[in-house]
């Protein structure tokens, strides 16, 4: 016999009993090869760092303490990476200052905590629990913009006028000291009843945001607003609920300051013609932009042959197109499906989706580790520095983005095995869905209720032989001429649950 008959293999670890909520998301960390913890030098390393806030290091800083800072931050945040402050200069112009965790004043480039963080590059967020970048040390404490205490920043400060226009920018490492950490839901509340603490700046903040938004849309920004799904999970890490996560005024008036920020160090940078990270989103490929025409020629809407120049247009007039239409999250996938894929390079090609010519992620250096060098580069460049190597960089840029997609995949994997795990006690139950895609061997199919996605396999769709016709993406029954076509409503009966491979069978209800 031949000494591969019988392989000889030696257990490693034991990730415990199937179907334990634990043991689950660490078969999904296997899966992807994310580490769990943190090895114990790491650990040491962070516990030895000095935690003072030293006179010696704020004469060094612009001191924004006086200033009025706040966060806004998800209910269930443990870490705080950006604040705001606001006040108002005597010219009648806002000064809006982008307040982000300093991070790299605490990661020594090269030390045991640095290629630790570089080694993760991102935190992971699994439905139930987060893996860090960061030792908590340093991501729930020291770095985290805590209420009422001192902070390090790095920070982008802006003086914008009446018409949410920038006329001043500086950046630079600060101090800052949160008199507020507000929830998102609490400052909506602000927002809705002009009623509680800083509702007044809160508003001036919205009102500008509103302006720069619509501003950045009207420039060709794409709104790709997709649902998140989130679970309500009981204490054993059970999912008992399911919700969609919205996107109101609060998160947006957020997101708009930390794209401003990030797109203004992108700028400040490139014009100095300096090695950066950007955040890149190419133009579509007009050859992907084809087969969407193809695609949403089936649903009656004609778009125009695609080039090079014109596939901005093609995808915006489009998404305008399905705004309101039951079609709209199937057409906004494919289009998504027909554009490249963001990630980090050092070389600018500019971000499609945002409409921007020069964007940089800058704003979340506790739990993205490009951050972490676009900070350490844009001080370099402030001090006057010669610009980095270039092949350095895009190496590490890289890394930074495969491990990026492993945490989404990783992310995504939790959120399957969670709907598997959510349904499996509605078997039997009927639910109305919406066709989510077609494929040769069964229709995919999206329960409107609890957003969990299963398949009607094609040989159990009752009273006819049905088969996929690719060309006009529709599945047919061969006798009946019946057709299933993407978006379509239907009802189902949940008729089985795999955990394992994270599956849900449907079959039509006729």
């Amino acid at each position: 016999s031949k000494p591969t008959d019988n392989p000889v293999g030696t257990i490693t670890e034991i990730l415990g009993e199937v179907g334990d909520n634990d043991t689950e998301m660490h078969a999904i960390m296997a899966e992807y090869d994310l580490p769990y913890e943190f090895p114990d030098e790491v650990l040491r390393d962070a516990e030895n760092i000095n935690q003072e806030i030293e006179a010696l290091e704020i004469a060094k800083r612009r001191d924004f303490r006086k200033v009025l800072t706040f966060t806004i931050d998800p209910e269930d945040a443990k870490d705080f990476d950006d604040a705001l402050s606001l006040q108002k200069l005597k010219n009648g112009n806002w000064e809006v200052g982008v307040h982000i965790a300093d991070v790299s004043h605490y990661l020594e480039p090269g030390s045991v905590l640095d290629k630790e963080a570089y080694f993760r590059a991102t935190s992971v967020y699994l439905v139930d629990r987060t893996i860090p970048m960061l030792p908590e040390v340093l991501s729930n404490q020291l770095c985290s913009l805590r209420p009422n205490e001192d902070k390090y920043c790095f920070s982008a400060v802006f003086e914008i006028n009446a018409k949410a226009e920038v006329v001043n920018e500086w950046f630079g490492r600060t101090v800052i000291h949160s008199a507020r950490r507000f929830t998102y839901e609490e400052a909506q509340l602000r927002i809705e009843t002009g009623k509680g603490d800083l509702c007044e700046e809160i508003k001036v903040l919205n009102g500008l945001a509103k302006v720069m938004r619509g501003r950045r849309f009207s420039q060709g920004s794409i709104d790709f607003h997709s649902s998140e799904v989130r679970f309500k999970l009981d204490e054993k890490g059970k999912p008992i609920g399911v919700y969609v996560k919205e996107m109101k005024d609060s998160n947006k008036l957020i997101e708009e300051f930390m794209l401003l920020a990030n797109t203004r160090v992108a700028q400040f940078v490139a014009k100095q013609k300096k090695t950066y990270i950007y955040r890149v989103h190419d133009n579509p490929d007009p050859v992907k932009l084809l087969t969407l025409r193809d695609f949403v020629t089936k649903f009656g809407y004609k778009l125009p042959m695609p080039n090079k120049d014109n596939a901005a247009q093609i995808i915006r007039g489009l998404l305008k197109q399905v705004e309101d239409t039951p079609e709209r999250d199937v057409v906004q996938k494919m289009s998504i499906r027909s554009m490249a894929k963001a990630e980090y390079s050092t070389d600018n090609v500019g971000h499609f989706g945002l409409g921007f010519e020069h964007y940089s992620h800058f704003t979340s250096p506790i739990r993205r580790y490009p951050d972490v060098m676009a900070h350490r580069l844009l001080q370099l460049y402030l001090d006057k520095g010669k610009s980095a190597n270039a092949e350095d960089y895009e190496r590490k840029c890289r890394q930074c983005s495969l491990q990026e997609k492993r945490a989404q995949d990783a992310e995504w994997a939790s959120i399957k095995y969670k709907s598997v795990e959510f349904m499996m006690s509605r078997i039997g139950e009927n639910f109305k869905g919406m066709i989510s895609g077609v494929t040769g061997w069964g229709l995919y199919v999206e329960l409107t209720e609890t957003k969990c996605e299963g398949m009607v396999s094609l040989n159990t769709l009752p009273n006819d032989h049905y088969e996929f016709d690719k060309d006009r993406y529709v599945i047919f029954g061969k006798r009946t001429g019946k057709e299933f076509h993407l978006g379509d409503t239907v009802e189902v009966t949940v008729v089985a649950a795999n955990l394992i491979k994270r599956t849900l069978d449907l079959e039509l209800i006729p």
